[in-house]
């Protein structure tokens, strides 16, 4: 088994800007992000995982916990081949996984959890106009439906928020949701680079 990845994980609910977190912190040279998502979603759907994960997500329902282990492990594995990936000088950021408690526990070998930073949005009408904006922007089937975007929710609140109480809480760091996306990137980097600078030797990406 190979060291574990030094991770932060983006926790909130659907439309909580998980994504839009990761994708900037990608950007930083020192931090790794993959949304499971995304994974999927590039996933061709005429094959047999791609027409299982479509079924799943089109009724909002969370896809099996042994298929989405599965999918990250050699997803996470081709980017390390790759070098995209350099878990010697990258932070690992995920968001979209765990999204259940078998999920949390099957990925303990894997992930060495450093941080847990939970998106909170209260006003979940305001999540819900959200989502509907970004599936007309980004072509999101998934996002579309209303009735699907509620059972999302209700999918979160059952499955995915107990897998916080999983975590330490002194490792869980909440941010607010509600503001721009620039006040929400200042609040994860104060919880983030702490631990970016504590676990990596250069944090701007060199060679270590």
């Amino acid at each position: 088994m190979p060291d574990r990845y030094k991770t932060v994980l983006l926790f909130g609910a659907p439309g909580a800007g998980k994504g839009t977190q990761g994708k900037i912190l990608g950007q930083i040279p020192g931090f790794f992000h993959l949304a499971c998502g995304d994974v999927f979603r590039s996933l061709d759907t005429t094959t047999d995982l791609g027409s299982k994960f479509l079924d799943f997500s089109s009724r909002g329902e969370l896809v099996p916990d042994e298929v989405t282990i599965e999918m990250w492990r050699q997803n996470m594995h081709a980017q390390t081949v790759l070098s995209l990936f350099k878990p010697k000088v990258d932070l690992l950021v995920l968001d979209g996984i765990p999204r259940s408690l078998g999920q949390a526990e099957a990925l303990a070998p894997y992930l060495d959890v450093l941080s847990v930073i939970h998106l909170v949005c209260p006003d979940l009408d305001a999540m819900v106009q959200r989502m509907k904006k970004r599936a007309i922007k980004e072509n999101r089937l998934d996002d579309a439906d209303e009735r699907v975007i509620r059972r999302r929710f209700e999918v979160y609140e059952r499955e995915t928020s107990p897998v916080l109480d999983h975590y330490p809480s002194e490792l869980v760091t909440e941010v607010s949701a509600m503001g721009s996306p620039a006040e929400v990137l200042e609040h994860v980097l104060e919880a983030v680079v702490p631990v970016q600078n504590t676990h990596f030797h250069n944090p701007l990406g060199g060679n270590v």
